[in-house]
């Protein structure tokens, strides 16, 4: 197994994507630490992973609370020795679809702020961690959008840029450590995509919830493939990378878009 006594943290686990990292995770042998807000989901989560055979701990976390995240971290690796890779998928709260002259400037600050804040709390609570025992994993995910600026994606792109910078430095910065830093682009993945999150992104997309797959279709026709990525490949990306398999990687980004981005 890639991650066998690998002990990951996972922060936003009881996502779509969070939760389709988590099993991925599970099944490849790590000890899993979910966290998240909302509680009943993690609980439901780490069930089904602990009905599988696999370790899974659930704590209601805000990412974006130092204090709570810099305890959490420690008391992870309190008890259980390291922390061996450390994932945070909590939402931007991104706006699209608005011209960036029509918009708020707290639209297209909120993402930035939140993904910047939270990436660097809890990159800096494990890397404090992982530098004490010269070893570790931390990944990022973004869409992409930072690379060729596509239009109407409003405030997507400067938070994504931001954040692939934050990777970039602490790759430079961790590495004599022995920590590696990665990042991953993947965009429009079916399983995680509803009505309801697509509407909260862009609110010109009012959709039913049989036009979800439309809209996932329209964009796999977009990329290389022809075809938009799955959960299943997300996630065993994410494993692969996080494993000692890919020791050789950091400080770049691997593109899981099916070639929607371009390179």
């Amino acid at each position: 197994m890639l991650l066998e006594n690998k002990n990951a943290i996972l922060y936003g686990a009881g996502g779509g994507l969070g939760s389709g990292v988590a099993g991925a995770f599970a099944r490849e042998g790590a000890r899993l630490f979910l966290t998240g807000r909302t509680r009943s989901k993690l609980d439901a989560l780490a069930a089904s992973i602990r009905a599988g055979g696999g370790a899974a701990e659930v704590a209601v976390l805000d990412a974006l609370d130092e204090q709570a995240v810099e305890a959490h971290a420690q008391a992870v690796a309190s008890q259980a020795g390291s922390i061996d890779i450390s994932f945070n998928l909590i939402p931007r709260g991104d706006v699209q679809g608005i011209p960036l002259v029509d918009m708020a400037t707290a639209d297209l600050l909120r993402a930035v702020d939140t993904g910047l804040r939270s990436q660097f709390l809890t990159a800096r609570a494990a890397a404090r961690r992982m530098m004490a025992q010269k070893s570790g994993v931390i990944l990022m995910v973004t869409s992409g959008t930072s690379f060729g600026a596509p239009p109407m994606m409003g405030s997507t792109g400067p938070a994504d840029a931001a954040m692939e910078l934050l990777m970039r430095s602490l790759a430079v910065e961790l590495g004599p450590h022995g920590v590696r830093v990665v990042g991953i682009w993947t965009a429009a993945v079916a399983e995680t995509l509803t009505a309801e999150k697509i509407g909260a992104v862009n609110s010109n997309l009012q959709l039913q919830e049989a036009a979800v797959a439309q809209v996932v279709e329209q964009v796999g026709q977009m990329t290389m493939l022809r075809r938009a990525p799955r959960l299943a490949q997300v996630a065993d990306t994410a494993a692969f990378l996080a494993s000692d398999q890919a020791g050789a990687i950091t400080g770049t980004i691997v593109n899981v878009t099916c070639g929607l981005v371009p390179r």
